[in-house]
């Protein structure tokens, strides 16, 4: 038995947050790492404060850019309301990294020896719920979405590599349309290094929400990878959101003409 979940079933408490659009939108937003927080019962995972403060337990700055992006874009937003240490919403239940036994240089003694039930336990009150969330506002807008973003931060170093080339990455899973369309919209004031499929692709297993909810849909779909040193501040937050939000509805109107 893991000495840092209780006998008795945890209290996740509320672990997704929907953020209603002022009319019917075009696009969803979604942050899966938007939140560090660990329910009371687990524990702190075992970790020390500044772990649970680092990017290992939530993408740092995200959550904020996501919803000035929502505002701007009057579009419908969905986060995660607890930490992917406890499960990764961006992992489907059957991969180790749902439930990280190690992240980085970190052991997460919380997740080390989990049973089944209690694997069990994480996806029935926080993966399926957050993925219920999802679902629920694709039927409810599917007259009107076209688009689904997902908004992340990376760390300028990870596991040694130095990543300050980039700043902007956009990943595209198995849906490239939107992530290339952006790239070669890329607006001429940018100031930002982007990339495409940088600092992560397909192939690191980060789309999983992507390719569950966009193509089968019928919503055009990118990942937004934002370095997260330039998104500290409220100010940083905002700017970021600013470049972004017309840079996809220019994307997003060009493609639409494009299949009418």
């Amino acid at each position: 038995m893991n000495v840092f979940v209780e006998q008795l079933p945890a209290y996740f408490g509320k672990v997704v947050d929907v953020f209603p659009s002022d009319r019917p939108p075009s696009v969803l937003i979604i942050c899966e790492h938007a939140s560090n927080r660990i329910p009371d019962s687990l524990n702190a995972l075992g970790l020390a404060d500044d772990v649970l403060m680092s990017h290992v337990a939530w993408d740092i700055g995200a959550m904020d850019v996501a919803k000035s992006l929502a505002r701007r874009v009057s579009g419908v937003l969905v986060c995660s309301n607890i930490s992917r240490l406890v499960y990764d919403c961006n992992r489907p239940p059957d991969v180790p990294s749902a439930m990280p036994e190690r992240s980085e240089i970190y052991d997460i003694l919380g997740n080390s020896g989990l049973t089944p039930d209690q694997c069990d336990e994480r996806v029935t009150h926080v993966y399926r719920p957050f993925f219920d969330a999802i679902r629920e506002q694709i039927q409810v807008y599917r007259d009107t979405l076209r688009l689904l973003v997902t908004v992340h931060s990376f760390s300028p170093t990870f596991n040694g590599v130095d990543r300050q080339k980039i700043e902007l990455g956009l990943l595209h899973g198995r849906d490239a349309r939107f992530a290339e369309a952006m790239m070669r919209c890329l607006p001429r004031t940018l100031s930002l290094k982007t990339h495409l499929n940088e600092p992560y692709s397909a192939f690191d297993g980060v789309t999983h929400t992507l390719d569950t909810h966009g193509l089968v849909n019928n919503l055009f779909s990118v990942m937004i990878e934002i370095r997260n040193d330039l998104i500290r501040s409220s100010a940083q937050q905002d700017d970021v959101a600013a470049l972004l939000a017309p840079w996809i509805q220019e994307t997003l109107q060009d493609l639409t003409m494009q299949d009418t």
